[in-house]
């Protein structure tokens, strides 16, 4: 199964340190890159409030591009699209099907969640996709120890499932489920369910790491992730994110919003079906 990874740029520090991360992924899984970058021509846009969106003139913005696709060790395209961030990445998602949408996040652990815009945020809402999103801190690795977070409930992921099974196949990638419980007395049977919950999906039939499974109580979901993924043992979390986690107007208090802003290894999400 050939493989691409759409990679979003704008030329500041995160999106290039999420591409130095795509690229060693890309050459991991002999998949090829596709650069994208989005110009941010409406004055509406929120983002020109911040100092966070480029005025680079189209030649230099060329240049640019050409530059970053030349340094990279695996095959890759540069493209450019104007308008807001989420419809130009659906546009794009729409003509490469690539198998994820890999971008930087910004430090945000100083601003109140409720504040915080992010593309990743607005990309979950108005095209979900298997995405990675990589923080500045994480090295630009192949990870292969995944934390993969799952509540006690069961999930599809529908017409992403061959494809997120092929990338824990060819990472090779040992994964560990991780049920975090409100008590003690709910724990072993949430964490049973959990891993049943990922074996009838069958992303766990291919992987020559091994699966394993952890259980911690804990009184916030989000928390416990976090206290799992900060302990060195992991490469990156991987998250089950459904419909509810990513829309509407409580998604700043959904789980899934809350490690993808705070955590310090990359975050894949997959949405459910």
């Amino acid at each position: 199964m050939a493989l691409s990874l759409l990679v979003l740029t704008n030329f500041f520090q995160p999106a290039d340190h999420a591409l130095a991360y795509a690229d060693a992924l890309a050459r991991a899984l002999g998949a090829r890159l596709v650069l994208l970058h989005v110009r941010r021509d409406s004055l509406l846009d929120p983002e020109h409030l911040s100092g966070r969106v480029d005025t680079l003139n189209q030649e230099t913005i060329n240049l640019a591009l050409a530059s970053l696709t030349q340094r990279l060790a695996a095959p890759a395209t540069a493209e450019m699209a104007h308008g807001q961030m989420a419809e130009a990445v659906a546009a794009a998602l729409a003509r490469h099907q690539p198998a994820l949408v890999v971008l930087g996040r910004r430090d945000t652990d100083n601003t109140p969640e409720e504040l915080v815009s992010t593309a990743a945020l607005d990309i979950l809402r108005a095209a979900p996709q298997p995405m990675l999103v990589v923080p500045m801190g994480a090295a630009p690795t192949v990870p292969h120890r995944l934390l993969l977070a799952l509540d006690a409930e069961p999930f599809s992921l529908g017409p992403h499932a061959d494809l997120v099974r092929h990338l824990f196949s060819a990472l090779p990638a040992a994964l560990t489920v991780l049920h975090v419980a409100p008590d003690q007395g709910s724990a072993a049977t949430g964490t049973a369910a959990a891993v049943e919950a990922l074996e009838r999906t069958g992303l766990a039939l291919d992987l020559s790491g091994g699966l394993a499974s952890r259980t911690l109580v804990h009184a916030s979901p989000a928390g416990g992730i976090l206290e799992v993924a900060a302990t060195g043992e992991f490469d990156a979390v991987v998250l089950v994110a459904r419909p509810r986690s990513f829309l509407g107007a409580l998604f700043h208090r959904s789980v899934t919003a809350h490690v993808l802003l705070h955590s310090s290894l990359p975050v894949l999400v997959l949405p459910t079906a």
